[in-house]
């Protein structure tokens, strides 16, 4: 059975899945995504997700032409006609399409992609040895630039980060902000604990305020743990017991080793694996079931009509 993709109202299967080359997402990285995950047949803080993505919007005045209701109808009629029951979901929404100038005004309707695959980050052993990090040369983007809370569909920064990692031989990288403060890794957040105490950076520095990061800064809480929002560097890290990288796709997995240093003893701690155990039975009960009654939106086929006429 042939993948099959949302694209403006409808449904494509994914070889008709396409977008306009003059969509401005397309030539300048112009819109907003969220990465959702679909675990046993829900679909995982699916609201926290799509305020997420309001709010990306909102910081770049790109007007999502879906409510939250609506959107969340389409992610999970994706997950249905695809027949899946784990999942990770891509819902991107892009300035639409315009002309070659950067004018994001002439371009009349964004388009809303909704895209729901497998996917697998990092091996098995990742979880169970854990990963070791490199701290690259290319810096976290200032919040006075494009401030990093926003989901972009500009992801340079964090791509040419990646490629210094690759290109050194370790699979996930470490970014620092132009004053040596410890950020976040290149597609996620970053923790470290001390003396059984957590610490990750806070969201002013630049860091994402990740979905999975506040599901652990919630677990770690609940079971007795202190959690604190600071700015910290590499020398806290290098003293660390224990460090670990949160994402949706990643979930929770061990760091070990950052520029060729043993965090603690080499090896993931018992806090982090306590996390890691909390976390996946916290995915496994509860979001938005496939099975829920979600009626088809009435105005999802014209939405885009309209506009187009216009």
């Amino acid at each position: 059975m042939s993948q099959i993709v949302f694209i403006d109202g409808k449904f494509y299967p994914r070889e008709r899945a396409k977008i306009s080359v003059l969509d401005h997402g397309l030539l300048y990285g112009d819109g907003v995504f969220e990465g959702i995950r679909l675990y046993n047949g829900s679909v995982f803080r699916l609201k926290e997700h799509l305020l997420r993505l309001f709010s990306s919007a909102k910081y770049i005045a790109l007007k999502i032409p879906l409510t939250i209701e609506e959107l969340t109808w389409a992610v999970v009629e994706t997950c249905r006609r695809n027949k899946l029951r784990n999942a990770y979901i891509r819902l991107v929404v892009t300035r639409g399409e315009g002309d070659l100038g950067l004018a994001p005004w002439l371009c009349k309707i964004p388009s809303v992609i909704v895209i729901a695959d497998k996917i697998q980050l990092y091996s098995e052993e990742a979880y169970t040895k854990g990963l070791k990090l490199l701290t690259v040369p290319t810096q976290r983007m200032s919040i006075a630039a494009v401030n990093p809370r926003v989901k972009s569909c500009n992801y340079l920064n964090n791509i040419l980060a990646k490629l210094e990692g690759h290109n050194a031989g370790v699979t996930e990288a470490l970014m620092l902000d132009s004053k040596g403060f410890v950020v976040e890794c290149t597609a996620d957040n970053i923790f470290i604990v001390k003396n059984k105490v957590l610490c990750t950076p806070p969201t002013y520095l630049g860091a994402l305020q990740g979905i999975t990061r506040d599901c652990i800064i919630e677990l770690a809480t609940e079971m007795g743990y202190k959690v604190n929002e600071e700015a910290f560097t590499r020398f806290e890290i290098f003293d660390a017991d224990e460090c670990f990288m949160t994402g949706t796709g990643a979930e929770v997995v061990p760091v070990v080793n950052l520029d060729a240093r043993p965090i603690g003893n080499g090896r993931p701690g018992s806090v982090t694996k306590r996390l890691i155990k909390g976390f996946r039975d916290l995915v496994s009960r509860g979001g938005v079931s496939l099975g829920a009654n979600l009626p088809r939106p009435r105005r999802l086929g014209d939405v885009w009509a309209k506009a187009r006429r216009q």
